[in-house]
């Protein structure tokens, strides 16, 4: 069985409670952050302890589909790039 992956949109002030080990970002220099720089996006194959927890509540949790699409949106993607 394959795992998949799971995005999650994350408030930008929780990026201090992220394990980055636990996590396929290397740290908060690597996550793909919105335009306005207040939401970044986390992905994982195991979820980790500090969303298990509830250290950190994701603002949304999401498919690859799901995250590809929003990651096209103006609230993400400059349009002029």
């Amino acid at each position: 069985m394959t795992k998949t992956n799971t995005y999650a949109i994350i408030d930008i002030n929780d990026i201090t409670s992220v394990d980055f080990s636990q996590v396929e970002q290397n740290s908060a220099d690597t996550v793909r952050k919105s335009l306005d720089g207040l939401k970044f996006v986390l992905k994982w194959n195991v979820e980790p302890s500090f969303i298990a927890d509830g250290t950190i509540v994701p603002l949304q949790t999401l498919t690859h589909e799901e995250c590809l699409a929003l990651m096209s949106t103006a609230e993400w993607s400059d349009p002029e790039e």
